[in-house]
């Protein structure tokens, strides 16, 4: 696959994202996407914990309605069990009370809270980001000593959030090549990072190649 094919699907992906984003009334979004069985597969947390990121972000986003209403606006990202809230609220004390809220769903290690306590973003704003975001992303693919799906990008108020289970080495590369992207303000670094030899240990090894009968002679 070329470097532009790629390029145009990212593009295409964070047009489609646009739309719904453009297109949902609610103020509370949540982080969690569904992905194809390749995406799947190349994650580097087990597809377990991928399940449960999910979850997480569905309790947060019910324990968050639940606490202010429609009168935030929250986004919730869960990766590997912690949890990165992102968005505007009205005061510090909505603030405080939705990290509480998100802290106490199961299964939940840790919260970093980015909220800002300002008037909920623009539209305008808001579509800005998410073409940041494939930006990043399509930079990501371009550099070629990286893997693209070892990553989590969120783009709030053209601030760049990056998660995920990455080595000292990827953490400093990938912060490098977001920072160069056009409309980025500032990048956040929500990492769990790992050692070389800890990366290796956790990836699923590749499956054995056996001959096939019917191939001989």
């Amino acid at each position: 696959m070329t470097s532009g094919f790629k390029r145009l699907t990212l593009a295409t992906l964070a047009a489609g994202s646009l739309a719904a984003a453009l297109s949902a009334c609610a103020p509370l979004v949540v982080g969690g996407v569904v992905v194809g069985s390749a995406l799947v597969v190349s994650d580097r947390r087990t597809s377990g914990a991928q399940l449960e990121d999910e979850g997480i972000e569905l309790r947060s986003a019910n324990r968050i309605k639940d606490t202010v209403g429609d009168k935030a606006h929250v986004n919730v990202t869960s990766y590997n069990r912690q949890v990165l809230l992102t968005g505007e609220v009205p005061t510090a004390k909505d603030r405080e009370q939705i990290e509480a809220a998100v802290r106490n769903v199961d299964n939940v290690r840790g919260v970093v809270n980015e909220l800002a306590v300002m008037p909920n973003s623009s539209l305008t704003q808001r579509s800005n980001d998410t073409l940041i975001t494939g930006k990043v992303k399509a930079s990501f693919v371009d550099a070629k000593d990286i893997s693209l799906n070892a990553f989590k990008v969120v783009t709030e108020r053209n601030t760049v959030y990056l998660l995920g289970i990455v080595t000292p080495r990827e953490a400093n590369r990938v912060t490098e090549i977001a920072r160069g992207v056009g409309g980025v303000e500032k990048v956040v670094r929500v990492f769990e990072i790992v050692s070389e030899e800890e990366l290796a240990r956790s990836q699923p090894k590749p499956a054995p190649v056996t001959a096939d009968p019917a191939a001989k002679n």
